[in-house]
This record gives structure tokens, sequence and C-alpha cells, in this order.
């Protein structure tokens, strides 16, 4: 028998008439003969009632409690569906983190999963049964506390179990019916891919695309998972094909450029005549990285009398914490000034066409050029480029580059 995983997120069990709903595509499944592992997501808005819950009892909280807490929203999905299988005829059980189960280190809030022992679901298979796993969530072994993976950590269960149980495959519910070329919302000539490679999902979820989360996509590229991404609103009966999610070697004619990513929550931090000496770079990195602030785009223009300018990015939310760590340790860098702009958005362009292809960027910067739009930083590397802009031209930047690269739908 084929064996699958099947990921339900939030808005696709929002309710107990969306979770029969879910049920059914389940029922399809395995009146398909197939074994099916089901993950789920708690109910739309419960995960963030939990976590004002948790800070209003106390600002500072303790990790540990935060995740029992909230890892209480998934343990109410995984019964209601159970139920709801159980209701039209299909055998089924609720499994939670910890009684898979899946092993995580103790980084509570966002732990990394470090082994899931899947034979008591093979076992539940064996006896006729679908599991339905609580997702986000696993268990520190060595103290035995329930951790939770950060948000977006019920795909990164799906795709993790998808390895350890040996599925065929994993599906991705939501509320799109696939990965498009970029934000439809956006550009509504954008279409639906029918595959997309791993390296290109991975490029696209970092940079802005918001339908799968980037771990997940990092746990199926290391072990090879075939992942489809597919809508939950669609017909149980008549499903649409979504997109897969494969190895570069399954894509027959790789295009050039696959899709557009953007992200407005960037912001740009200047550093100007900072001292051109050795360790400069690592004095004024370091505490950032030390701090948890992700440092993306860094650009640093040609030294002059012994002085540079260094600009980077990071995330808008991230900008005062950075602005004022750099403030602090200015003398000891010796820098000059520090000047910072928070209006910015980061565009980019992603395809493994890229690696054969000369002159894709520069079609893109002359584009831009003719549309008006002034580029202050650029980053590349194999399979995408990057190009931060004024956020006022985000949306005419994002539609000039996917026309220029063939992407709208006919």
């Amino acid at each position: 028998m084929s064996r699958l995983v099947m990921k339900f997120g939030g808005t696709s069990v929002a309710n107990v008439e969306r979770i029969r709903n879910v049920a059914r595509h389940v029922k399809r499944e395995v009146d398909a003969g197939r074994e099916v592992a089901v993950v789920v997501s708690a109910m739309s808005g419960k995960t963030n009632e939990l976590v004002a819950w948790c800070k209003e009892a106390a600002p500072l909280y303790d990790q540990r409690e935060y995740d029992a807490v909230v890892a209480s929203g998934e343990q109410v999905t995984a019964g209601l569906l159970a139920i709801a299988l159980q209701e039209i005829g299909v055998p089924a059980r609720s499994w939670l983190g910890w009684q898979a189960p899946i092993y995580t280190n103790d980084t509570h809030g966002s732990a990394r999963i470090e082994s899931i022992e899947g034979a008591g679901i093979i076992e539940g298979f064996k006896r006729g049964e679908v599991a339905v796993v609580a997702g986000f969530q696993g268990v520190h072994k060595d103290s035995g506390r329930i951790t939770t993976l950060g948000r977006g950590g019920s795909d990164t269960s799906a795709v993790a179990i998808a390895a350890a149980i040996h599925a065929d495959r994993c599906d991705i519910y939501t509320d799109v019916d696939g990965v498009y070329t970029t934000d439809p919302r956006v550009v509504p000539k954008a279409r639906r891919m029918d595959r997309v490679a791993f390296e290109e999902m991975l490029e696209m979820a970092s940079l802005g695309a918001k339908v799968l989360q980037v771990r997940s996509v990092e746990v199926a590229m290391v072990h090879g998972v075939r992942t489809y991404v597919r809508s939950s609103f669609d017909d149980p009966a008549n499903p649409g094909e979504g997109t897969l999610i494969c190895n570069e070697e399954d894509i027959v004619e790789a295009q050039v450029v696959t899709g557009i990513a953007f992200s407005r929550d960037e912001a740009q931090i200047t550093l100007r005549n900072v001292a051109d000496k050795p360790g400069v770079a690592a004095a004024v990195f370091m505490p950032l990285s030390e701090a948890g602030i992700n440092v993306d785009m860094i650009v640093q223009v040609v030294s002059e009398k012994g002085t540079t300018d260094m600009t980077f990015t990071v995330g808008s939310a991230d900008y005062e914490r950075a602005f004022a760590i750099l403030d602090k340790i200015k003398a000891e860098i010796g820098f000059q000034s520090m000047a910072g702009e928070k209006e910015v958005a980061k565009i980019s362009a992603i395809g493994i066409g890229m690696r054969s292809h000369a002159g894709v960027a520069a079609c893109a910067f002359r584009a831009l050029a003719e549309k008006g739009v002034n580029i202050r930083a650029i980053t590349t590397s194999e399979i995408k480029f990057s190009v931060l802009i004024d956020e006022a031209y985000t949306e005419l930047a994002v539609r000039t580059l996917h026309s220029l690269y063939g992407l709208d739908a006919a």
C-alpha cells in the first residue's frame, strides 16, 4: 500500500464544519487504498489567543510553560478530526508530539526536530487506523517537557513525519491551490506552477513567499520528500492538482526565472566613514548575530582615505534593536555616523535556469530603470538575485519583472 502524509493548516480547520471537510479529503485517500497520517495545525486564530494569554499572565513568562499552553491548540484539532473521521466510518486516533514521539532539542518556542520514532504510527496503519498527529510540537527527550517548533512548525512536522515513516509523498493543504509565480493579489496575471524545484522553493520561502515554511522545505530537500501544495477548499471528490515540490531532475524544462518574491519587512542601515581595517566587519556583525538579528544584504563601497561606507539590511522588526546595539559600540567600531531607512522592500527573482543563462539580472536592472525605480542594493546567488528598493515602488517592480520574464498568464 502507498503511504501518504496530509497536512492541514489553521484556516483549513478553523471550525467544526471545515474539520468535517478535511475528514472527507482524508476519506478519499483512505478509500483509494492508502495508509494515511494527517498533521494538523491549531484552529485559525487559536495560537494567537493562547500566546496573548501567556503575555497577559506574565510579560516575562517561562518558555517551558508557554510551550505547554500553546501546544494545546493542535491537541484540540487532532482530537476533533479523529472524532470526525470516526463519524464517517474511518478508524482514526490522535497522536500528540510526545506520544509519537517527535524528539526535539530544548530550545522552547522554536525547537528543532532531532528524531521521530514512527513505529507506533506504522503499527496503527496495520490496524487500519488513520494517524492524526498534532503538528507544531514535540518533546525534549531528557526533560520530558513539551516543546513547540515556532511559527509554521506544522509544515515541518508533516515533512519530517513523511520522512520518518517513508511516505510516498506529503500533501500540504492550504487556502491556496498551489505555488504561484508571485502573489496573485499583487499581480492578477500570476499563474500556478505545476512543479517547482526544492532549491527554488527554499529561496522563494526565505525571500517572502508565505506558502511554505522555510524549515519544512529544508527537511523535504534533505530527505527527498516529494511535497504537494494543494487547496483544502477544493471539492474533496474532485481535488485540484496543486504544485509539486521535487528534485531538479524531475523538471523537464526549467524556466530561466520561475517566480518573483518580495518582502516589505525590511529595513536598511548605513554606517558612514567606517575605519577600513581588518576585523571591522566582525565588530559590526558579531554583536548583531549574538542578539539573534539576521543580516541580509550587505554592500561595502571602495575604501577612500582609510574609511569606507557599509550598508546592510535587517528585518524591520529588528531595526530599532540593531540601531541601538550599533550606537552603543560606535566608538569601538570607529564609524562617523549612522543612518537608517524602514520604508524599503526587497524584490527577488528565482530560477534554476539562471545557472545556464547570462544577463538575467542585467535585463531586470534596465527594466526597473526604465520605470524610474532606483536600486539601493543588490545581492546575487547561483539561482536568484535580489534588489532593495523604496517600498512605494514594490508593486510596480514586481509587475515589471513578472512580465519581463514571461511569467504572466495568457
